[in-house]
């Protein structure tokens, strides 16, 4: 169900302390350790021994201690300590997995490390630049399957019911929605002219009066998003609308790692030129109105799972489910040729 052979985000850089942090990924489970000089290493989150998780062990300089016997596995999944033995078993190992710690998030590769690139590690734009803020980013776990939440991120129709107090309106409703299929991924995108400026970004508009919106809803394998909106006056829209002196810009990057079929870990963050006058109050405030939105999606997504898990009847598909079918379609073909090579074994996929 899952694509392996991508970067998921496995956890926020600062969740990571002093103690192990266990995490559920693609229905395995990994233990999180940051080693004493500040890297962060990842590994099965189950002692060779006797399988106690190593997460309610304890870190001990750069290595992860069992909490069962004391057996010690270091950064590369090798137990180099047993207590009361003078000899290790070579099979004494764990998997560890490439972790990359970028934009202050933990990213992890989960299948064949021979293929882990960092390069592909998904790129923010704006990053880093001092006329852009970046939210401080959050998370949540979503009870639905993944789909769910890539059909949401497809869908920019959606707010004007889901979210009529924040990102949407009336001009929502019925603008026709442009769908363009990439190597990379599917995007949903559409200007809207001449309409109310949404609830959400009134505070950071630069501009009285009506505006033309463009909601930009890309989504990239695995299971990445892009939320580009644009707002400038009336009439202005174009190719080159984010630079337009009064264009309000927010680029809303969203993660999304499957914890298993039924669950889904969310992180987010946002970039934007609304500018700060230092306080970081402009920034907060997006910040809140942002995770507002997306509990508002949790309860309908949580509440559609359920719907599917207990309910027999069909379900159709309509117009706007276009960009999610898509989306769907192609990661069906992805997944199939993932598992037309043949895997490669857990000891073969150990680093020497």
């Amino acid at each position: 169900m899952f694509i392996r052979n991508a970067w998921y985000v496995a956890a926020w850089d600062r969740e990571v302390t002093d103690k192990p942090l266990p995490v559920s990924l693609l229905g395995e489970a990994v233990v999180l350790y940051r080693q004493s000089n500040g890297s962060v290493a990842a590994l099965e989150d189950a002692c060779v021994h006797r399988k106690l998780p190593l997460s309610m062990g304890r870190i001990q300089g750069d290595l992860l201690e069992c909490g069962y016997h004391g057996l010690r596995f270091d950064a590369h999944g090798a137990c180099v300590h047993i207590p009361c033995s003078d000899r290790i078993p070579r099979n004494a190992r764990v998997r560890s997995y490439p972790l990359e710690s970028r934009y202050g998030l933990l990213w992890i590769w989960m299948g064949n490390p021979a293929l882990a690139r960092t390069s592909e590690i998904m790129d923010v734009a704006h990053w880093g630049e001092p006329r852009w803020a970046a939210t401080h980013g959050d998370s949540m776990t979503v009870d639905c399957n993944y789909l769910y939440v890539t059909d949401n991120l497809l869908d920019p129709s959606h707010v004007a019911w889901v979210h009529p107090s924040s990102f949407g309106d009336a001009a929502c409703e019925a603008t026709p929605v442009q769908i363009v299929a990439t190597d990379t991924g599917v995007c949903a995108s559409r200007w809207m002219s001449s309409a109310e400026v949404a609830p959400l970004y009134r505070q950071f508009v630069r501009f009285d009066g009506l505006c033309d919106r463009l909601q930009h809803y890309e989504v990239r394998f695995p299971s990445h998003a892009l939320i580009k909106a644009i707002f400038v006056p009336a009439g202005a829209k174009s190719e080159v609308a984010a630079e337009h002196a009064s264009a309000f810009v927010m680029d809303s990057y969203n993660f999304l790692t499957p914890v298993d079929q039924s669950h889904t870990r969310y992180f987010w963050f946002q970039m934007h030129n609304a500018g700060d006058d230092g306080s970081g109050d402009a920034t907060a405030a997006l910040a809140r109105g942002v995770k507002g939105a997306f509990e508002e999606d949790r309860v309908i997504l949580n509440a559609v799972q359920k719907s599917f898990d207990r309910t027999r009847s069909g379900n159709i598909d309509i117009a706007i489910d276009s960009a999610p079918l898509r989306f769907r379609r192609l990661t069906k073909k992805l997944l199939d040729a993932e598992r037309s090579v043949v895997p490669v074994s857990s000891a073969e996929a150990l680093p020497n």
